[in-house]
C-alpha cells in the first residue's frame, strides 16, 4: 500500500492543483459563451497532463482545437449549443477522465470501450456463478467444478474490508488456482484496488511511477516518483492467478492490472484494458459548470504510459460459437492455463 511519504506527496499535489485551478474564475472570464469557452480552453491548456504523449500518439494539437471550436462558441448561442461545442472540444483529448457536468447532461468520452467488442456477457457470467455464490462486499465468489476459485469484482467504488478479503481467501484456499474477473470494472476508489492487489504481493514491489505538474507549460512535470506496493499483513494468496480483462477495465481497475502484472504468479488474460491513468482533478467554469480532467500521469514499472490501456499476457476474445454453447471463451482459457 502507499507509504506515509507517498500520502504526503499526494496531499501536497492536491493542494497545488487547487491553487492552480483557482486561477480560472469569473473575474478573469465573463459568463458568456465565449468567456466560458476561453476559460475551459485555458484551464485544460495549463493543467492537462497528456498533451505531449497524445501529440505523439495521434497528433493532438490543442491550439488547433482552439481555432476549430472557437468560431462555434461565438454569438448568442444557447447553453445546449455551448455544451455541445465544449464537449466536442474536450473529446479531442480522447480521455475517459475528461467530463463536463451540467444540470442537464454530462459530457463524456466513451469511445475507449464503445469502439471495441465487449468480450463479456453477464448471461454467461451468471452461468458460471450459479445461484449459490458468496458475496463479500464488492466481490462475488465461488469454487468452479474443476476446483478453480472464481472471483468477480465489477467496481472498486464499494469499500472492500480486510475482513472481506480474509474470508474470500480462506474459502478458496484449497483451490488449485484463482480467476479474478474484472471485466466491465470502470474503476472507483484506488485504495480498494490496491488493497485487493496487496493480497497477491509477497515482497515490496515497484509497481509504477507518478508525476505531477510543476508549471503551466505542457511539459512542466516533476521527476518520476516510484510507487511501491507492500505485501498485505493479512492472509495472502500463494498460488497462480489469472486476471480477466476487457476494454471496459478503466481508471482504478487499470491501475489494479498495472500492479498485478508485476507479480510473478499472475497472468493477464482477455482483451487490452481501456486505460485511464491520469489522476482526475475538477474545476469550475464562470457559468458554474464543472469540468473534470486528467492532471497527474502515472506509469507502469517500466516507465511506460498506460493512459491508453495495458496489453494482456494472452489476448483471448469471446467467440460466438462458445457463446451459443453457454461457454465463456476467456474463462475457459484461464481455467486451462491454471491446470497446466
Amino acid at each position: 500500500m502507499r507509504t506515509i511519504s507517498n500520502i504526503l506527496k499526494v496531499l501536497a499535489l492536491l493542494i497545488g492543483l487547487t491553487t492552480l485551478g483557482g486561477c480560472v474564475n469569473e473575474d478573469e472570464y465573463p459568463d458568456t459563451p465565449q468567456g466560458n469557452f476561453e476559460a475551459l480552453w485555458k484551464l485544460i491548456d495549463e493543467h492537462y497532463c497528456f498533451f505531449d504523449y497524445k501529440q505523439h500518439a495521434y497528433g493532438l494539437d490543442w491550439q488547433q482545437a482552439y481555432n476549430k471550436y472557437n468560431v462555434r462558441a461565438k454569438g448568442n448561442i444557447t447553453d445546449y449549443q455551448l455544451f455541445e461545442v465544449l464537449t466536442d472540444m474536450l473529446s479531442e483529448l480522447r480521455d475517459g477522465h475528461v467530463n463536463l457536468y451540467t444540470a442537464f447532461d454530462n459530457g463524456r468520452y466513451w469511445k475507449w470501450h464503445e469502439d471495441y467488442p465487449s468480450n463479456f456477457s453477464d448471461t454467461l457470467q451468471r452461468r458460471y456463478l450459479g445461484t449459490d455464490y458468496r458475496i463479500a462486499s464488492a466481490l462475488k465468489y465461488r469454487i468452479l467444478d474443476d476446483n478453480i476459485g472464481y472471483v468477480t469484482c465489477q467496481s472498486f467504488n464499494t469499500a472492500i474490508g480486510e475482513g472481506n478479503l480474509d474470508e474470500v481467501i480462506k474459502y478458496l484456499i484449497f483451490c488449485n488456482g484463482l480467476i479474478i474477473d474484472i471485466r466491465g470494472n470502470g474503476g472507483g476508489n484506488l485504495t480498494n484496488a490496491e488493497k485487493l492487489a496487496a493480497r497477491f504481493c509477497h515482497e515490496k514491489t515497484l509497481v509504477g511511477y507518478n508525476q505531477h505538474k510543476t508549471g503551466k507549460g505542457h511539459n512542466d512535470f516533476s521527476e518520476m516518483e516510484p510507487q511501491y506496493m507492500e505485501p498485505s499483513a493479512n492472509l495472502r494468496w500463494q498460488k497462480n492467478v489469472v486476471v480477466l480483462t476487457n476494454r471496459e477495465v478503466y481508471s482504478a481497475a487499470n491501475d489494479f492490472v498495472k500492479c498485478m502484472k508485476c507479480f510473478p504468479n499472475v497472468k493477464i488474460v482477455g482483451d487490452h484494458t481501456g486505460g485511464g491513468s491520469g489522476l482526475p482533478f475538477t474545476s469550475s467554469l464562470p457559468n458554474g459548470w464543472t469540468v473534470r480532467f486528467s492532471a497527474c500521469p502515472t506509469y507502469d514499472a517500466q516507465r511506460q504510459q498506460i493512459e491508453f490501456g495495458i496489453a494482456p499476457d494472452y489476448e483471448v476474445n469471446l467467440t460466438s460459437d462458445d457463446f451459443h454453447q453457454g461457454k465463456d471463451t476467456i474463462i475457459e482459457f484461464a481455467r486451462k492455463l491454471l491446470v497446466e
